[in-house]
């Protein structure tokens, strides 16, 4: 069987560091003005070539994503992108555009190309479609059930297949929504997406304009637009049966916090299927790791075909979440048996914390936090500068969360 690389979202250099610390296989970055997301998630031209170099230094690839739908202009402006990956030495560049496709194989640059979930692939014949035009790997459209998935891969077996395995899950076909458009001018097609989804709504009947009908949740219904989020982990042995050969994460959005979590989560079990495939079952402390990052409930989407399950979401509840982040570790000084925190959001001496290693959970007792003069204090706040005591070497980017409440 095909191994399946897990392929981490990296909205900046920061993220890039996490995704390659917790044990990612590949990331994939976006090229500012050209991908999916707004420009908080995008790589700037001047930080591509670094964070390249980074990963392959650890083995890792990296893809760029060049999905927008583009317009005249951008395809002007592409040119000069093309060549910054280039030099820097892409592995790969994900498009969705037929344009931007055209546009790379005129200019000359011989990049791997990958075609992103927005090109809405879903049967075989679009597959080899795609492949005469000389991309080498699918994101399959997130619509398809996993035996439509493994027959697509059982056909086509020189073609490279990709999936969507964990975040958030759009309401629209493949992401093509134009809702947030439509309501406030910013279009997710452009990668400035507002979510208008995940708002509640009301329907208004013209004669009774004071008796709203709220879309909420009973025993049958749900929010119309908002889903819950994908979560295929306990599922790996059957995407790998399917041939599937790279397992996407979403969220190039979201904080280092949960890029951590997934990308370590995942990594582990991963790393228990290729251990043991034939036994393969999810710990359940990897359902509870991934139950502490921010989420709306976990589905499998059309994987199974239960596409009645893709929109259970509790009015009540927007997002789940036990546990944020705290801080990241800027530096680890041996002689002293301590770690420098950078800190990101207040805490006091009565929190819960806990520091996530590659390979371990380590409880800090907020009770010896130090500053710089190694003088106690109870409390800190974004941009303050503690150490805390730890017995064992720790890598800069680790990351520190504390315990929550249980929902938002």
């Amino acid at each position: 069987m095909k191994s399946l690389e897990l392929v981490i979202p990296a909205g900046n250099p920061e993220k890039l560091h996490t995704a390659i610390l917790y044990g990612a296989d590949a990331v994939y970055i976006g090229m500012e003005g050209f991908s999916l997301r707004a420009r908080q998630a995008e790589f700037a031209p001047e930080h591509i070539a670094d964070g390249v170099q980074r990963a392959h230094q650890y083995g890792i690839k990296v893809y760029a994503a060049l999905n927008i739908f583009a317009r005249n202009q951008d395809l002007k402006n592409l040119p000069p992108a093309l060549e910054i990956l280039n030099e820097a030495g892409v592995d790969a560049i994900i498009l969705s555009d037929p344009g931007v496709l055209r546009t790379i194989r005129k200019s000359g640059i011989e990049i791997p190309v990958h075609l992103s979930t927005q090109a809405n692939t879903t049967n075989v014949e679009a597959v080899r479609f795609w492949g005469e035009q000389g991309v080498r790997r699918i994101v399959l459209a997130r619509e398809l059930s996993l035996d439509e998935v493994a027959e697509i891969a059982a056909a086509v077996p020189e073609m490279e297949v990709e999936l969507f395995v964990h975040g958030a899950m759009c309401m629209a076909y493949s992401g093509r929504c134009f809702l947030s458009a439509f309501r406030t001018g910013r279009s997710s097609n452009y990668g400035d997406c507002t979510h208008p989804c995940r708002w509640e709504h009301v329907l208004l009947e013209k004669t009774r304009p004071t008796e709203p009908l709220i879309l909420e949740e009973d025993q049958r219904y749900s929010y119309l637009l908002s889903s819950k989020d994908l979560c295929m982990i306990e599922y790996l042995p059957d995407i790998q049966k399917a041939g599937v050969t790279g397992l996407k994460v979403e969220g190039r959005m979201k904080s280092v916090y949960y890029l951590a979590v997934v990308t370590r989560t995942y990594r582990q079990a991963l790393n228990e299927l290729q251990k043991k495939p034939g036994q393969f079952i999810a710990r359940p402390e990897w359902l509870a790791e991934l139950g502490m990052i921010s989420n709306r409930g976990y589905t499998t989407g059309f994987y199974f075909q239960r596409e009645s399950m893709i929109n259970e979401v509790s009015p009540q509840v927007k997002y789940y979440q036990t546990h944020d982040l705290v801080g990241t570790v800027l530096d680890y000084e041996p002689h002293a048996a301590r770690i420098l925190v950078g800190v990101r959001n207040q805490l006091t001496e009565e929190d819960r914390l806990e520091l996530l290693l590659p390979d371990a959970t380590i409880p800090l007792d907020p009770g010896q936090m130090t500053d710089d003069n190694n003088y106690k204090v109870k409390s800190a706040h974004n941009g303050y500068r503690i150490y805390f005591p730890v017995h064992r070497n720790v890598p800069v980017g680790a990351v520190i969360r504390r315990q929550i409440t249980g929902s938002c």
